[in-house]
């Protein structure tokens, strides 16, 4: 089924085609990866509501990305909760590991670190959302472990052998 068949069967079970926009862009961001202008355009006329509807939503939520993003998506928590469990260590140990900034991608195209306001698990605190799964009660030694986890898993597809997340030395 093409990206508009899907879009048109989802917007069918709204009575208004404004109410299809997010899930719509769902289907369009599972399909491309990311939400460039363009597909953003497309959404817009397949659902036939004014694009700027479809850019408010799109640029709002913090689940789309009109930037592509890495394969690994690592989104940690900066609420209260999480940041007086050490959110912020966290933050800085991931930059460190990881040799980037929030907001940026790793140059392999494996990693991109981002902050988000909650994540709504604040008793797994600190949490990290990593694709559609939380991991919680993160340290620096769990979050190396997910580092590595993450890159086996992405070395075994490739067939080679993984390397570790930390680099030399630490």
């Amino acid at each position: 089924m093409s990206m508009r068949e899907k879009i048109e069967a989802a917007a069918a079970r709204y009575p208004n085609q404004r109410s299809a926009i997010m899930p719509a862009l769902l289907i369009a961001q599972k399909e491309h990866g990311y939400l460039p202008g363009p597909v953003l355009e497309e959404v817009a006329d397949i659902l036939g509501v004014e694009r700027i509807w479809v850019y408010e939503l799109a640029t709002f939520y913090t689940l789309f990305h009109t930037e592509p993003i890495g394969l690994f998506h690592l989104q940690l928590c900066d609420n209260v909760s999480c940041m007086l469990c050490g959110s912020e260590n966290l933050l800085k140990h991931l930059e460190t590991v990881l040799q980037i900034k929030k907001g940026e991608t790793t140059p392999d195209g494996l990693f991109t670190l981002s902050t988000v306001e909650c994540l709504g698990a604040c008793e797994m605190a600190p949490v990290m959302q990593v694709g559609d799964d939380y991991h919680g009660k993160l340290d620096d030694a769990r979050v190396n472990q997910l580092l590595d986890s993450l890159r086996a898993g992405v070395s075994r597809a490739a067939g080679i052998e993984p390397a570790s997340a930390r680099p030399p030395g630490e």
